[in-house]
């Protein structure tokens, strides 16, 4: 028979997840943190399309930006097309472990399960502050992608 504090304990740790076998570059610890903070500034600068169809229609147009896109999907089947799309289109591309994280910092309460980092707003302008903020993450974040996408592969 356990005490409270063991029930608490075991609910408040997080199930492993399950992710995809093709979610690769997948985002270590610390890029998925700045990969998400990154995704939370951009939907507060109202540049960021949420979800695949946004995502799909705006590679189309020829938008550019960082695409992030979440591991645990099921089934797999709806975003094995984005990646290669993103190849085609010259969008770096990351993973992160958790459909619902990436909702939380896109600011939505539906899991999502890609959204796509503009570089600069789709209508209007930012404050310039503002703007320089979120490119230099951005510029950080894209470099990190980089550079882990081409120890991969």
């Amino acid at each position: 028979m356990g005490s409270d504090s063991e029930n608490k304990k075991s609910v408040e740790r997080k199930k492993p997840m399950a992710v995809a076998p093709i979610a690769k570059p997948l985002a270590g610890k610390n890029l998925c943190k700045r990969t998400l903070k990154l995704v939370r500034r951009a939907a507060e600068a109202k540049s960021l399309k949420r979800g695949l169809k946004e995502v799909v229609k705006s590679v189309r147009r020829g938008h550019k930006g960082l695409c992030v896109i979440a591991g645990n999907i099921s089934p797999i089947d709806v975003i094995t097309h984005v990646p290669i799309l993103l190849e085609e289109a010259d969008i770096p591309y990351i993973y992160v472990p958790s459909k619902e994280d990436l909702a939380v910092a896109g600011v939505t309460k539906r899991p999502t399960c890609c959204v796509l980092v503009l570089t600069k707003p789709t209508k209007g302008e930012l404050v310039q502050e503002v703007q320089e903020k979120l490119q230099a993450d951005y510029n950080q974040v894209v470099a990190d992608v980089k550079e882990l996408t081409t120890s991969l592969f």
